[in-house]
């Protein structure tokens, strides 16, 4: 495996360390955020949902406008570099916002970077490897992103520990804001060859196969069902957690998914990619129905919390993986930009929903609901997706 991970061209190893060093900015403030829009802000879980749920649509769409153009022209590096640019910029900004309308443009800025960025880092990140390479470059991606989804929180909970305030612990974030921009400028740009007839934008998805298609279904239904990563914190701290171990609790499913993602996604090579992500998926729907029960020990938090980092390390690089598996490599960023669109638009109506049902009905009710979403696109994954051949590709 080290021999396979160190054989990687220049290219993933670079782009791990851009996500190692953004991730380690992003996931500094991102657990905080639900803290401080409770205790600094006072606002509650619609609002959060609303936030989360906007952002995160527009973020998806401009994932896929950022894919086609990644298809129709040479410029794959400026949209990688202008987006973690606009991220590293935003970041630092939370630490004057006075009201939440202040977080929400800001959190859109963010988003708006991620939207830039992604689908055209993905098409590198899938052209400069082999078919049979594609679960462990996205893996390694992954596990170099979770990375910094570790030092980060780890970060935060030491600043917190010791008194620090946050507003100056928002200011921090742009240290290593700063290294990302740096290293994304060091990526080379890809040369391909682009045919305008091929690539061409279609809103039919006209000349992608009816196996791709039909992920894309199956995925916003699994979508519907997971909503923010936010409400996971907030229920945590809702249960008794202190607010100094939040930013612990997450960068522990950070360091799950980092030290399994890798050795997971690679094995998606071989026994194939529907097989890893339909444990994923079962995984995170037990999650969800542990996590809404009421228990009185907060230490039964810990494990189930890397219990949530396993379902991230089995279906990530997986599910990135399998869009390339299903598509030409003429469309690939195209095909990025509309995995990327259905998982994230679907996160407005999940967020909401998920929101809504916490405080109009229960927190149980909104996990309950979400497990159930989960569990019946399982189900469509198995029927509906061939489990194909990672050795057939490019």
């Amino acid at each position: 495996m080290l021999k396979d991970i160190f054989r990687l061209p220049s290219t993933v190893w670079l782009l791990g360390l851009v996500s190692l060093f953004n991730d380690a900015a992003s996931d500094l403030m991102y657990p905080l955020i639900p803290i401080y829009l409770a205790s600094v802000l006072g606002v509650g879980a619609r609002v959060l949902g609303l936030i989360e749920g906007v952002v995160l649509a527009v973020n998806s769409l401009l994932k896929l406008f950022s894919g086609v153009l990644a298809d129709r022209t040479h410029v794959i590096k400026g949209w990688v570099v202008g987006g973690y640019a606009l991220a590293a910029l935003s970041r630092p900004l939370f630490a004057w916002a006075a009201n939440w309308p202040t977080v929400f443009a800001l959190r859109f800025a963010d988003r708006v970077g991620k939207g830039l960025r992604t689908s055209p880092r993905d098409a590198l990140l899938a052209m400069s490897v082999t078919a049979g390479q594609r679960g462990l470059a996205f893996g390694f991606h992954r596990a170099m992103d979770n990375a910094g989804a570790v030092i980060g929180p780890l970060i935060a909970a030491w600043l917190l520990s010791n008194q620090v305030d946050l507003h100056s612990i928002f200011l921090w974030t742009a240290v290593p804001g700063v290294i990302t921009v740096i290293l994304a400028f060091s990526v080379r740009e890809p040369e391909r060859e682009i045919d305008p007839e091929i690539t061409r934008f279609s809103w039919r998805l006209h000349g992608f196969p009816s196996a791709f298609k039909r992920y894309l279904l199956v995925l916003a239904l699994f979508t519907l069902g997971y909503p923010s990563s936010l409400f996971l914190l907030l229920r945590a701290r809702d249960m008794g957690v202190p607010n100094d171990q939040i930013p612990l609790l997450w960068a522990l499913v950070s360091l799950t998914a980092m030290l399994f993602s890798t050795g997971l996604s690679a094995f998606s090579d071989r026994l194939g990619r529907l097989r890893m992500i339909t444990v994923g998926w079962l995984i995170y729907a037990v999650f969800l129905l542990l996590l809404g029960l009421d228990r009185a020990d907060t230490r039964l938090l810990w494990p189930l919390f890397a219990f949530y980092g396993l379902f991230l390390a089995a279906t990530e690089g997986a599910e990135k993986a399998l869009v390339a598996d299903l598509v030409p490599t003429s469309l690939l960023g195209t095909a990025y930009g509309w995995f990327n669109l259905t998982t994230g638009i679907m996160l407005l109506p999940a967020s909401l929903v998920f929101g809504w049902l916490w405080q109009a009905a229960s927190p149980q009710f909104a996990f309950a609901f979400s497990a159930l979403s989960a569990a019946a696109a399982t189900v469509l994954l198995l029927f509906w997706i061939p489990n194909t051949k990672p050795s057939i590709g490019l």
